[in-house]
């Protein structure tokens, strides 16, 4: 597996769950560290935990210097006790401001909470990585209140002053109005990084499954999407199949990629995405 793209390229490998190592121009980027091998659990929190059902593409030790994480929330199938254990504490970690307290109780100075709309960059030379923080709801109305709260994220890559890529990353998020709010904001994004899977914890939705998915899918219109999240645990009930189905059936799948763990794209803006 070689995750690096071409000389001023950019990339992303897919690790497992919602872990993916992305290579955004001269940036390296990890997102939702997730590192627990098959049969460990996961604790999601009111004594609630998941039984992982498949093995990471890499593990901490194997990663590239990073310039960010960005991180969804705090929930032990997004940043495990690996993670902590393994990820350089010096690393800035872009997240919720509920997340940004815990680690920097544990440790990680760099952690940076950002609010809805706000957002964080770095530079090198004249290109710009930017996270700009977007709205997600881990669950129905009054049930996301006792999950961690989340933040989907939007990453751009300007090269002189000029957008060259963005990535919308949905985080743990149901399909909700308030999302068109990105769309409305940032336009068609060149790559969708969709967390699936139709969770359910106690019974209840609280990500997308394959239906929300695809509307996902039909409002943004993305070049390429790549899903994520979607069989990693027992408490995702909505399959990848039903999914590329639904999308099949909506006339949607020209810009569908579906990355097995340790699998790379190379990200192209829309205008370069050829369908099929």
């Amino acid at each position: 597996m070689d995750p690096a793209p071409a000389p001023g390229g950019s990339s992303l490998t897919f690790v497992g769950t919602a872990t993916t190592l992305q290579r955004l121009g001269p940036f390296t980027v990890l997102t939702d560290p997730n590192f627990l091998h098959r049969g460990e659990r996961a604790y999601l929190g009111h004594g609630l935990s998941s039984r992982r059902r498949t093995e990471p593409a890499l593990g901490p030790e194997d990663l590239p210097p990073l310039d960010a994480v960005v991180l969804s929330h705090l929930h032990g199938d997004h940043f495990d006790r690996r993670a902590r254990r393994g990820l350089p504490r010096s690393v800035p970690i872009v997240t919720t401001p509920h997340a940004e307290r815990r680690l920097r109780r544990q440790g990680f100075g760099a952690a940076e909470g950002l609010r809805t709309w706000q957002s964080w960059e770095t530079s090198r030379g004249d290109e710009v990585l930017r996270v700009t923080a977007v709205p997600g709801q881990h669950g129905p109305a009054l049930v996301h209140r006792a999950l961690p709260p989340v933040m989907g994220a939007v990453l751009e890559l300007e090269r002189a002053g000029r957008t060259v890529l963005r990535l919308y990353q949905t985080g743990d998020t149901l399909m909700r109005p308030f999302l068109h709010r990105v769309h409305e904001r940032f336009g068609p994004p060149d790559v969708l990084v969709a967390h699936l899977g139709g969770t359910r914890v106690a019974g209840v939705l609280v990500t997308m499954d394959a239906r929300q998915g695809a509307d996902l899918v039909e409002a943004f219109r993305p070049g390429t999407t790549i899903p994520v999240h979607h069989d990693d645990y027992d408490v995702f009930r909505s399959p990848l199949s039903h999914f590329t189905q639904e999308l099949y059936d909506r006339g949607l799948s020209a810009g569908l990629r579906v990355l097995h763990r340790g699998e790379t794209a190379q990200l192209e803006p829309a205008a370069r995405v050829v369908p099929g």
